[in-house]
């Protein structure tokens, strides 16, 4: 018997059966896996989150999507791995740490914002930048 989740476990909530709810999930769900495709291509762009929000909301109103983004053969690995083990892997902690200090640098030279909003910026980025790390890059051996 496998021990890696099956993608019944994996889909955590049930449908919503209210059509205007269900329609609510499905749209954020392509939405945010647009987002996520334009995150692969872009830098400073994240993909992660959106993908992991589109699965959600595809949890919620769509078995078929969910089961195709959860074993789509780009995405669906770093989904599974997170999933399973809360793993983040080294590139993805890099690329996330390096968007925020360009997203900070920005504000700051660029944009020339306050004190306060820079000062607020940091704060949620350091609160961003801890929760990533503290996550593992590997699943446990």
């Amino acid at each position: 018997m496998s021990s890696e989740p099956s993608i019944e476990q994996a889909r955590g909530g049930d449908e919503v059966t209210h059509t205007r709810f269900r329609f609510a999930f499905m749209a954020l769900g392509f939405v945010c896996v647009g987002l996520g495709v334009l995150g692969a291509f872009l830098p400073l762009v994240p993909t992660t989150p959106f993908m992991l929000v589109a699965l959600w909301a595809f949890s919620r109103s769509s078995r078929r999507f969910h089961d195709w983004l959860y074993t789509h053969p780009r995405f669906g690995p770093g989904l599974q791995a997170w999933r399973e083990h809360g793993t983040v892997p080294v590139k993805v902690k890099v690329s996330a740490l390096s968007g925020m200090g360009v997203s900070l640098a920005l504000l700051a030279f660029v944009a020339r914002v306050k004190w306060p909003v820079l000062a607020g910026a940091a704060a949620l980025m350091l609160i961003g930048a801890t929760y990533i790390l503290s996550r593992p890059s590997h699943p446990p051996r």
